[in-house]
């Protein structure tokens, strides 16, 4: 199992890249599902997928984010396990949004 989305661009810069990454995110963040996290498992913010990274590699871009799913597989809660698909759906939708 991949266990982050991954998308490279091409033929835009790295800040153009920063910009459209954090306009992606704000549209399609959900501070909401991590309080509802949070609620049902108190420790899980230090493992709650808020990092994105963007690197530089061989012909372009690459903007990576975690995969919630994932991450989420070490703790035994289903309800949780749901939380963590939704986001999922948020966070690849705004990989793509990119």
């Amino acid at each position: 199992m991949d266990y982050t989305f991954n998308r490279l661009l091409t033929g835009a810069s790295f800040d153009e890249v920063d910009a459209r990454t954090r306009k992606a995110l704000a549209a399609n963040g959900n501070p909401k599902m991590a309080h509802q996290a949070i609620g049902m498992e108190p420790r899980v913010g230090a493992m709650l997928p808020c990092n994105v990274i963007l690197r530089e590699v061989d012909g372009g871009v690459e903007v990576s984010a975690i995969d919630p799913v994932a991450s989420m597989q070490a703790i035994d809660n289903p309800a949780l396990h749901a939380v963590a698909g939704q986001v999922r759906d948020l966070l690849a939708k705004a990989v793509e949004a990119i």
